[in-house]
């Protein structure tokens, strides 16, 4: 059996870690579940312990969560070429960190606000609550598409994939696919970023292998 177990909820940030996997080349067993009642099930909960958030990599006998997490210690135990994360004291590798860390400390926290604002918000008016959250959204999505235009590739450091878009890759999406705060403007060059890591070879394995949908 492989080392590697990935415990991984429909639909979540778990394909964020499922394709740094497959970028890996690593052998990883996937542990998956639906949600029930918009939640992971009990014994997913139960078996992989922590706070019953997804995902969770089971590494032998440690246990990691949190998908920015769970990407650094992936690249700093298996990727020892530093293709997809610099080695530390390189310049490099903390203009990649920045995206590890921004795809949830502010792309996510942006966008599930306005989430949280559709499915709990019970009095006010949830439409004028919802505007006055996307301009940080609008503004996120801004600062990517000119990060994306200026750099010199498909992906957010040129033609080869790293960390920051096994990142970045999933929270993009998950605002297209939820209009979460976009309120009908276009971002065409994330746009194509989207697509063009949903186009990568690792990608699609691991969508295939996990059954990932948003």
């Amino acid at each position: 059996m492989p080392q590697l177990t990935l415990y991984f909820l429909q639909a979540s940030r778990s394909i964020r870690v499922a394709w740094l996997l497959e970028e890996l080349g690593l052998d990883y067993e996937v542990k998956f579940a639906d949600r029930e009642n918009g939640a992971a099930p009990k014994w997913m909960k139960e078996e992989a312990g922590g706070l019953g958030k997804f995902p969770t990599l089971k590494d032998g006998d440690l246990l990691l969560y949190e998908s920015g997490n769970i990407t650094e210690y992936l690249c700093d135990t298996y990727d020892k070429e530093h293709r997809l994360l610099p080695a530390v004291g390189d310049p490099k590798r903390y203009a990649v960190l920045q995206w590890v860390h921004a795809a949830e400390a502010t792309y996510a926290l942006h966008a599930l606000a306005i989430l949280y604002c559709r499915w709990f918000q019970k009095d006010g008016d949830v439409t004028t609550t919802e505007e006055g959250l996307s301009g940080n959204v609008r503004k996120d999505m801004a600062l990517l598409n000119s990060s994306l235009t200026r750099s010199q590739g498909k992906f957010l450091f040129g033609d080869e994939v790293t960390a920051a878009d096994t990142m970045m890759e999933f929270v993009a999406d998950f605002v297209f696919a939820r209009g979460l705060g976009t309120k009908g403007q276009t971002w065409p060059r994330v746009e194509q970023y989207v697509m063009d890591c949903q186009a990568m070879p690792t990608w699609q394995k691991a969508q295939k292998k996990t059954g990932h949908k948003l």
